[in-house]
């Protein structure tokens, strides 16, 4: 008969954490690019020099080329025939619709996250919206843009609806260069309560909360 052994406890299984997947050349050179766009770095009308970004950004001009051509596919960039690769222009009229487009599907998605976020995201959101009102309140646009995307990033992927978040991303690019170019400090203030809006409705799993923050 076999003995068995006393006071012997099991080890606990051992988690090998994996390092996040490496993100592409070309994901890497479009965010660059975005941020110079949404900006202004890139102004509406100037011409586009692949060699030139592929500096600015430390990219090679393959990736740099490819991300290009999505900006192009999505009307960020338009190209022209003999004057090459042109930042789009911001457009008044065209603005509103974009506006009102955006708004459909931020509801949508504030929705899908007030259902769907784990708790860490709901905690995640309401700190980047807090800075967003700390930011405007500076009057710090740069911050508060930055904020912005912290908290896009964390509701787009806590709604897991690709699909609006696919939809919905060249409209915030839009939106986002609109604020750089014709910036209210008043706009700013009532955007970032409008975000912590969003987030306490989030936060709460209040869906209606959430979407009332999303349309303002």
């Amino acid at each position: 008969m076999t003995a068995h052994p006393k006071n012997r406890t099991m080890a606990p299984p051992k988690t090998v954490s994996r390092p996040p997947p490496k993100r592409r050349a070309a994901d890497v050179a479009y965010d660059a690019i975005e941020t110079l766009l949404s900006t202004m770095q890139l102004e509406p009308g100037s011409q586009i020099a692949e060699a030139d970004l592929a500096e600015r950004t430390g990219l090679g001009r393959t990736p740099v080329r490819e991300a290009l051509m999505r900006m192009v596919s999505i009307g960020l960039i338009v190209q022209q025939p003999r004057r090459g690769l042109l930042v789009s222009t911001i457009d008044l009229a065209d603005h509103l619709d974009v506006i009102q487009t955006r708004r459909v599907l931020e509801r949508l998605i504030a929705a899908c996250s007030a259902r769907r976020a784990t708790a860490q995201q709901r905690k995640a959101i309401v700190h980047c919206a807090e800075t967003m009102v700390e930011a405007a309140g500076r009057g710090d646009l740069n911050d508060y843009m930055q904020a912005d995307r912290a908290l896009d990033l964390v509701n787009h992927q806590a709604s897991h609806n690709d699909s609006a978040v696919k939809a919905v991303v060249p409209l915030i690019v839009q939106c986002r260069r609109f604020w750089y170019a014709y910036q209210h400090e008043g706009e700013i203030v009532e955007g970032a309560n409008a975000h912590l809006e969003l987030a306490q409705g989030i936060a709460t799993g209040d869906e209606a909360a959430a979407i009332a923050g999303a349309t303002g």
